[in-house]
């Protein structure tokens, strides 16, 4: 990856916040498009001459919208949107610097896509970033299948499939973020309707990476609960499978006492049920805290801050 300098660190570091730092899109019907293909691409955010993305503002003005919003009108139909077809890109000059701090934490690109596979909670975004700069320099299209990661390289692919009701999208990965605590991946306005993250805002969601010179190895998405037959109908009744539930890890011991301690620490303040599991790594017992079930990323979002409080490191989502 070519590194910037002198003149252009700078800009580097704007960019790395061009996409979402940490906010979560709400279903707002403020302001914006209507949810046509037409008014995709640059062609919103670039009509007249008041429009100009200054890349050298801070977040709090840079854009021209205070808060994020979704198109009014229709809601968007995704049937008439092409997913894209990975293949090979040369990386970005733009966005793939590691590591890189934002928020005061730090994060290193990953060297390859191939390979990665993770479960969390997505979010989406849309208005307010419609046809502004994305971490690589290209516009944000809201009506396009894109997403922002914090680690996978710029550009690369990957398929995003909503854990509670297995539908799933190819998204080409042209950003960063979300840079929230509690968030693996941001879609564009497209790809949340796709799968059904909008309008509820956000969704526990698989992020599969796609490698573009051997797409045919690339796991099937989750499947959705098979349907049941019913006696005397003709047509089987979908029914939905088990829905998945969030943990928040919050400790790794090796010596079974640390663990114990978190874990009554954590029960004495009520945060809900709290597990400890071991399991083997590199043949060593670790122990693993964790607060959960928790039914939603809003329920998620309050324990973290809870335990955040308390002293305690920010916990790591886990979707199970």
């Amino acid at each position: 990856m070519r590194r910037l300098q002198g003149a252009l660190l700078w800009l580097a570091t704007a960019l790395l916040l061009a996409g979402c730092a940490g906010h979560k899109t709400r279903p707002s019907h403020t302001g914006g498009a209507s949810g046509t293909r037409g008014t995709s691409g640059a062609s919103r955010a670039h009509a007249g001459d008041a429009f100009h993305d200054d890349l050298s503002k801070g977040q709090d003005s840079r854009y021209r919208d205070r808060n994020d919003s979704v198109p009014t009108g229709n809601p968007l139909d995704v049937s008439k949107l092409v997913e894209p077809t990975p293949h090979w890109e040369p990386r970005s000059a733009y966005g793939n610097k590691s590591p890189y701090t934002v928020l005061g934490h730090t994060y290193r690109v990953l060297p390859s896509a191939r390979g990665y596979v993770e479960r969390g909670i997505a979010s989406f975004y849309g208005n307010k970033f419609h046809g502004y700069k994305t971490s690589s320099l290209e516009n944000y299209d809201m009506y396009q299948f894109s997403a922002a990661h914090k680690t996978l390289p710029l550009p690369s692919y990957a398929r995003v499939t909503n854990l509670a009701n297995g539908k799933s999208v190819i998204v080409r990965i042209n950003d960063r973020g979300p840079f929230h605590a509690n968030r693996l991946i941001d879609l564009s306005y497209a790809a949340a309707v796709k799968i059904g993250i909008w309008p509820a805002g956000t969704g526990m969601v698989e992020v599969r990476a796609i490698d573009p010179a051997h797409p045919e190895d690339t796991p099937a998405p989750v499947a959705a609960a098979a349907p049941v037959r019913e006696p005397g109908v003709a047509n089987p009744v979908p029914v939905a499978g088990a829905s998945p539930a969030i943990y928040l890890q919050v400790g790794a011991f090796s010596e079974a006492a640390n663990a114990d301690r978190l874990a009554q620490r954590l029960r004495a303040a009520n945060l809900g049920q709290v597990q400890v599991i071991q399991l083997q790594s590199n043949g060593q017992a670790i122990r693993r805290v964790r607060v959960g079930p928790l039914p939603d990323a809003e329920r998620a979002d309050e324990v973290a801050r809870r335990i955040e409080a308390m002293g305690l490191p920010t916990p790591q989502v886990a979707v199970d």
